[in-house]
C-alpha cells in the first residue's frame, strides 16, 4: 500500500519503509517528491477503509520524521548564527518570520532542536542531551509536543540542587511518549518531577499561589466577565465543586441537554453562587447575611407583566448598578428576603422596614417533602439550591403558604416565568399547564414528587377490597 499526501496540488507517495527510515532519508524524499511533482494525484475517495487508516498513520509518522530533520537544520542554523546574517536580532525572531509561526512555537523548536541534536566540541561530536527522544523523533513515533514535554522536565530537574539520573528519566519519558498523548505525558513528567525534586515542586506551588488572580468587570452589554488564574489546589476545589452542578441534564423523551458546555458551566457557577449565598457560614456585613440587593418601584413590581409589559420600570442591581427587567425581579422575588425601603424625591432612603422572608424554613421543609428539589414535570437531579415559587405572586396578593407555592430548580424557575407556565393545585398537588408555544392543547402535566399517597390513588382499582369478617351479619 502506498498512501498519497496531497501537498500544493501534488501527491507524495510514502511507503512504510520510507516512513520508518531515518530523518536524513525522509526529508530529501519529501523535498524531491514535492519539487518534482511527477506523482499522480489520487482522490481520497478512491482509498479503501484499510488504506485510509494506514495512510493517515504512515503520513503522520513521515511528517514527524521530517520534523526531526527540520530540527537538525534549525540547530545547525543556530550554530552558524544565520540570523545575524539575515539581519534578525535573535534566532527565535528569524525563525518566527521564516516559518510564519508565533514566538512561542519558534522558541520551542529551537530549544528542542538543541536537546536532540549532536553537539560539537573540540574532541568531536557528542551525543544529544536527549538521545532517546532524538531516536523516537527520527523514527516518527513521537511528535514535537512530546519532545517539548521531555525537554521541559529535563530542564526542571537540571535547575534543582540534587543530582538526578537524567538519562534514565529521559528514557522512561521517551518510551511512554510512544504510547501517550502529550497531555498525559506531561502529567507523568509532572509526577516524576514531584517525586525527584520536591523542593522545586514546593517552590512552584508557592509561585503559583503568589501568581493567583481573579478579575471581574462588567462588559458594555451588561454581562459580567470573569478571568482567573488559580493555583492547583484552589483549581481542584473549583472543579470538584462545579462539576456536579454543570453536568448534563438527563435525556427527556430522547432529547439530550441542549446547553453547550459553556452554558452548563455558567449555570453550574450560578448554582454554586446560590449555594454560597444561602450558607450560614458566609461572613456578615453590618449584621446582615450576603444578599442580592435589587431596587424597584413596588407598583412596577406588582403590575401584571403580561398585560402591562411596556409600563413596568426596570430595577437596579445594587452590586453592579446595572438595570434589570421587572419580569426577572419578579422571578428573583419568589424566594428572597424583601426589605421595604421608602425613598424620597431625591432617591435617598427615608425609612427602612423589617425584612420578610417569603418562604420561611418550615414552609420550605414542607415543600421539599411534597415536591422534592423541583416539582416541574420530568426534572431530575436539578443542580443548585431549590427555589420556592409563588403560584400567585406575593406582590399580587398571593399568600406565603404551602398551597400557593412549589419548589423548582433554578432552570425551571426561569422557564416558568419566561414561558409563562400556569400552575394549579389539584388535590394538594401542583399541576403544570404549558403555554401554547409548548403545547397547543395546553394539556395539564402533574408535577411534584411521587408520594405513597399518590401511588395509592393511582392504583386504587388494583387494591383488593377487604373481605367481610366471617360470621358478620
Amino acid at each position: 500500500m502506498t498512501p498519497l499526501l496531497h501537498t500544493s496540488g501534488l501527491a507524495l507517495g510514502l511507503s512504510a519503509d520510507v516512513a520508518a527510515s531515518s530523518a536524513g532519508a525522509v526529508a530529501p524524499a519529501v523535498s524531491a517528491a514535492v519539487a518534482g511533482g511527477s506523482l499522480v494525484v489520487r482522490s481520497a475517495e478512491s482509498y479503501s477503509d484499510a488504506e485510509l487508516v494506514g495512510g493517515i498513520a504512515e503520513i503522520e509518522q513521515a511528517i514527524r520524521a521530517a520534523r526531526m530533520e527540520q530540527l537538525r537544520l534549525i540547530a545547525e542554523a543556530e550554530r552558524r548564527r544565520l540570523f545575524v546574517e539575515q539581519g534578525a536580532r535573535s534566532m527565535s525572531v528569524w525563525l518566527q518570520g521564516l516559518l510564519n509561526v508565533d514566538s512561542h512555537d519558534a522558541k520551542t523548536r529551537i530549544r528542542v532542536a538543541g536537546d536532540v541534536q549532536e553537539a560539537d566540541s573540540e574532541g568531536g561530536a557528542q551525543l544529544p542531551d536527549l538521545p532517546a527522544t532524538a531516536a523516537a523523533l527520527a523514527e516518527g513515533s513521537i511528535g514535537l509536543e512530546h519532545a517539548k514535554v521531555i525537554s521541559k522536565c529535563k530542564q526542571n530537574l537540571l535547575e534543582s540542587s540534587r543530582d538526578h539520573d537524567l538519562a534514565k528519566v529521559e528514557a522512561i519519558l521517551a518510551d511512554h511518549a510512544t504510547r501517550m498523548c502529550p497531555r498525559d505525558l506531561a502529567k507523568l513528567a509532572d509526577r516524576i518531577r514531584y517525586l525527584l525534586d520536591q523542593d522545586g515542586a514546593r517552590r512552584d506551588e508557592e509561585a503559583q499561589h503568589e501568581a493567583r488572580e481573579l478579575h471581574y468587570a462588567t462588559a458594555r452589554d451588561g454581562m459580567l466577565v470573569i478571568k482567573a488564574r488559580l493555583d492547583r489546589e484552589t483549581g481542584a476545589k473549583f472543579v470538584e465543586a462545579i462539576r456536579p452542578l454543570s453536568a448534563p441534564r438527563p435525556e427527556t423523551d430522547g432529547e439530550k441537554d441542549p446547553r453547550t458546555a459553556g452554558q452548563r458551566n455558567a449555570d453550574g457557577f450560578a448554582a454554586m453562587v446560590d449555594i454560597v449565598l444561602d450558607s450560614d457560614q458566609m461572613p456578615r456585613t453590618g449584621g446582615q447575611r450576603p444578599h442580592l440587593n435589587v431596587t424597584i418601584d413596588f407598583d412596577d413590581l406588582k403590575r401584571t407583566l403580561l398585560k402591562a409589559a411596556d409600563e413596568g420600570m426596570p430595577g437596579t442591581l445594587g452590586a453592579t448598578e446595572q438595570s434589570i427587567t421587572a419580569e426577572n425581579i419578579r422571578r428573583i422575588a419568589c424566594d428572597c428576603e424583601v426589605l421595604p425601603t421608602a425613598l424620597g424625591g431625591d432617591s435617598l432612603p427615608l425609612d427602612v422596614g423589617m425584612s420578610q422572608r417569603t418562604a420561611p424554613t418550615h414552609i420550605r421543609a414542607a415543600l421539599l417533602h411534597r415536591d422534592g428539589a423541583c416539582a416541574f414535570p420530568g426534572c431530575d437531579r436539578p443542580p443548585g439550591t431549590p427555589q420556592a415559587h409563588h403560584i400567585v405572586h406575593w406582590a399580587d396578593g398571593g399568600p406565603t403558604e404551602i398551597n400557593n407555592m412549589v419548589m423548582t430548580c433554578a432552570h425551571h424557575h426561569r422557564v416558568i416565568h419566561n414561558q409563562h407556565w400556569k400552575i394549579e393545585m389539584q388535590d394538594s398537588r401542583p399541576v403544570f399547564i404549558p403555554p401554547t408555544s409548548v403545547d397547543r392543547s395546553r394539556t395539564p402535566r402533574p408535577g411534584g414528587k411521587a408520594l405513597p399517597a399518590a401511588y395509592r390513588d393511582n392504583l386504587r382499582d388494583l387494591i383488593p377490597k377487604p373481605r367481610d369478617p366471617e360470621g358478620a351479619p
